[in-house]
């Protein structure tokens, strides 16, 4: 890190200790980020102590005070990532516009049951069921750049439920269960009251099958082209806007179009080694079994690889008037750059290393690393000229600085 990025880095540090406010939790902060900046290969809280300190005997009181920053200290984890999602938005902004909104979610593996929210669950992370917490999360994405604003963690019946688990892992009485689908809209609608520059949202079928996830999105004012799943039924609309035929599932559909040679091939990025491509389809729709009053003409976009004997995926875009296929199409296919994130969160910043078993530790740590994964970004920015255009070269930066 040359001597500006230094100054750049204690300049943003400090905005971020005006919002943190204490003193003593300034320095904790400090220390606490520049452990996942560091090179370490664990960054939970006691390695990073360690390294932290070059006296041994004093590594315990650094271990006693950083873990008191991430479980016991009381500031706001909202606040804290409000502060990071703009510093980063700015130089993101200055170079492009933000695109969409992205809604996700993954893994942390876990060993054993007392961490907060593990269960036996499905996480993309690992491909199969696993002993792990789950992390909802809200990124925003201009053509190059993707930044993550937020997360919850996903807290399973079994422990909203559990009065005993509750007082154990600190989780708050105001913290009830809620789905996936509906921490991401709680997220959503921080950002919103925030002011986050708007985006379309993105998400995969978890998220977009929700007729009630769709539904508040509109309400918020904001567009959508999210993944559904097969069995979701629409009505295609003819020239003149109107229903036509029967109500049907999108996979019926699909093989109907599928017959009658409607999927035609498109290639939506040009790759090092590869083009990326597949065949698809569109069509002008309503989506059936929502209130007509919550009806709209939605742009249903089906997607058929090669050599499949179904559909790999369809979308809901509610985005209105004339759009053509390459484009819908590059716009969901951003929401797989989510997975480019999780990995540098995790492989560099340690996002998935802390070993706290408490509730407000848990988002505590994520916050911090958060906050590094946003410097990140806005350094990333300024190493290239506007006409830097290309994501994969953008990505292609180390995130050590």
């Amino acid at each position: 890190m040359n001597a500006a990025a230094v100054q750049r880095l204690e300049r943003y540090f400090q905005q971020i200790g005006e919002v943190l406010g204490e003193e003593s939790r300034r320095g904790s902060f400090a220390l606490y980020a520049m452990g996942l900046l560091g090179e370490g290969e664990r960054k939970s809280v006691e390695p990073i102590a360690a390294r932290a300190c070059p006296d041994p005997e004093r590594v315990d009181a650094m271990h006693q005070r950083l873990l008191h920053f991430a479980v016991d200290s009381r500031w706001s984890d909202r606040d804290v990532r409000r502060q990071a999602a703009r510093y980063a938005l700015e130089a993101m902004t200055r170079r492009e516009p933000v695109e969409a909104w992205i809604v996700d979610d993954t893994g942390f593996l876990k060993q054993g049951k007392h961490s907060v929210g593990v269960q036996r669950q499905y996480t993309g992370s690992a491909g199969k069921v696993a002993n792990c917490q789950i992390g909802v999360s809200l990124s925003v994405a201009t053509r190059t750049e993707h930044l993550p604003l937020d997360f919850e963690l996903y807290l399973p019946e079994c422990w909203t439920n559990d009065a005993a688990r509750r007082r154990e892992a600190r989780i708050p009485d105001d913290v009830p269960f809620k789905t996936k689908p509906q921490l991401a809209l709680q997220m959503i609608e921080r950002a919103v009251q925030d002011g986050a520059p708007p985006g379309v949202i993105l998400g995969d079928t978890a998220y977009g099958t929700s007729s009630q996830f769709r539904a508040h999105l509109r309400a918020l004012g904001l567009h959508y082209a999210v993944a559904v799943d097969p069995q979701t039924t629409v009505s295609v609309l003819d020239a003149q806007g109107r229903p036509r035929g029967n109500v049907r599932s999108v996979s019926a559909l699909a093989l109907h179009i599928h017959e009658r040679g409607g999927f035609r091939r498109c290639t939506w990025r040009q790759g090092p080694q590869r083009d990326l491509s597949a065949r698809f389809a569109l069509r002008r729709v309503v989506a059936a079994g929502v209130p007509q009053r919550e009806q709209e003409p939605l742009w249903l976009l089906i997607e058929w690889r090669d050599g499949e004997a179904e559909p790999a995926n369809s979308f809901l875009v509610s985005l209105p008037g004339f759009r053509t296929k390459k484009q819908l199409i590059r716009l969901v296919m951003q929401r797989w750059r989510t997975e480019r994130v999780y990995e540098e969160l995790k492989g560099e910043l340690g996002l998935d290393h802390y070993e706290g078993r408490r509730f407000p530790g848990w988002h505590h740590h994520v916050s911090v690393a958060l906050c590094c994964y946003a410097f990140i970004v806005a350094e990333r920015v300024r190493r290239f000229p506007p006409s830097a255009r290309g994501a994969a070269e953008a990505y292609a930066q180390p995130l050590s600085a």
